[in-house]
């Protein structure tokens, strides 16, 4: 739901031209048939990602994508959870609206915000703002099991029916107030939150396994925000790391008021 701050693209202009999303959402069926069509520009995409990451190696720490990252944007139909209508543009390297005022997050953001979790086949991660789908969906091609929690039921409901569809049976979805978490299926080795705050959800914080990440934008809504990765040390703390200046869309709902 996001893009670097320098990569921002006229794309953004779409946000405010989609009509109903039930309408605009392709079928998995259909994404199946036409998956060799995509095969090319996925490949491409996953070049230019892997470009971009040595070309801000600085800022990010690393140089280099987890090679398990990059099977998983290999392996994930991105274009699965995109409006028809935008299909052409499924493997550009930039946002995409989904309708509702959100986007499917820039491939690059996905990449980089999967990285830093530094997660592997078994765990259990929580993600607030599930979306397209489309970051969970990469996730579980890692072998995680992904609870996600998005405050727009329909948006909920359309992305658990498309992971659900496509196969993705590590991918728990529910409609409700992300802030709040999961607390039933916690704790979590990881956390990601694909939308921006000014603060860290303390319910997040506390359902976090000592020693796991938590990958969040953090900053004021409409302006520029500061890409994260916090972990949690065996006193309760967080050690803050800055990655990369970014814009997201916000976290909505009742939750997001509290700190």
């Amino acid at each position: 739901m996001s893009e670097p701050i320098r990569s921002r693209r006229r794309h953004t202009r779409l946000m405010h031209a989609l009509p109903a999303l039930a309408a605009l959402i392709v079928t998995p069926a259909a994404c199946a048939q036409e998956e060799p069509h995509y095969t090319a520009q996925r490949e491409a995409l996953i070049r230019e990602v892997q470009a971009q990451v040595a070309e801000l190696r600085d800022e990010l720490g690393f140089d280099q994508l987890d090679p398990a990252v990059i099977d998983a944007l290999r392996r994930t139909p991105r274009h699965a959870f995109v409006p028809p209508i935008l299909r052409l543009e499924a493997y550009g390297n930039h946002p995409l609206p989904i309708g509702r005022g959100q986007t499917i997050s820039q491939p690059f953001v996905v990449a980089i915000m999967t990285h830093l979790l530094e997660v592997k086949a078994g765990d259990k991660v929580y993600e607030l703002g599930t979306g397209s789908g489309y970051q969970a969906a990469v996730l579980a091609q890692m072998g995680v099991e992904v609870y996600s929690v998005e405050i727009v039921t329909e948006l909920a409901e359309r992305a658990a029916e498309i992971l659900a569809e496509l196969g993705y049976e590590r991918v728990h979805v529910r409609a409700g107030d992300g802030y709040l978490g999961w607390p039933e299926a916690a704790p979590f080795d990881a956390v990601v939150v694909t939308a921006a705050l000014d603060h860290v959800p303390q319910p997040l914080v506390d359902q976090l396994k000592i020693g796991g990440r938590l990958v969040m934008p953090i900053g004021e809504t409409g302006w520029t925000q500061q890409l994260v990765v916090l972990v949690k040390t065996p006193e309760g703390t967080l050690e803050r790391r800055n990655i990369l200046p970014v814009r997201f869309v916000p976290v909505t709902g009742p939750g997001a008021g509290r700190e």
